[in-house]
């Protein structure tokens, strides 16, 4: 298990055709996650210029980090950090829903050793029984993955 930090930078563009520029993301998977961010949480970045970057120069290309992306987007558009406690794992589907990934429970596991103390996950992904030391919020759906980030 990896545990990943990625950072994103959402700034007002000066161009006709505002910058998408992934670094150890998909760039294609990146403005379509941009457009559901849009379309299902009424959050617009089309005039914004939008930077992600996977730290420590690792490549990611599972869709677990579709979640972390998107919140990192939405941290930096809304200059409120993401607590350092949490750890966000979650696919986004195009209809906005929170699709599962594998093994969730030993993610949530793993992150809890290395001190999350809270987690932010698919629905599918709720843990059978608590993990000690750590709050985990499940959700279904894009918009209810951002209001636990208020």
């Amino acid at each position: 298990m990896l545990l990943l930090e990625i950072q994103a930078l959402v700034d007002a563009s000066q161009l006709a055709h505002p910058r998408r520029v992934a670094v150890g993301a998909d760039a294609n998977r990146l403005g379509m996650l941009l457009a559901a961010l849009h379309r299902h949480a009424g959050i617009a970045t089309q005039d914004q210029d939008v930077f992600v970057n996977v730290v420590g120069g690792m490549r990611i290309s599972e869709t677990g980090a579709d979640l972390p992306l998107l919140v990192a987007v939405v941290s930096s558009l809304n200059a409120r950090p993401v607590a350092r406690d949490l750890v966000v794992f979650g696919e986004v589907g195009l209809a906005g829903e929170i699709r599962p990934v594998a093994y969730g429970e030993e993610r949530l596991a793993e992150a809890a050793k290395h001190g999350f103390k809270r987690a932010l996950v698919p629905k599918a992904n709720k843990p059978r029984r608590a993990i000690k030391g750590m709050e985990v919020a499940a959700v279904a759906a894009l918009g209810d993955a951002l209001a636990v980030l208020r």
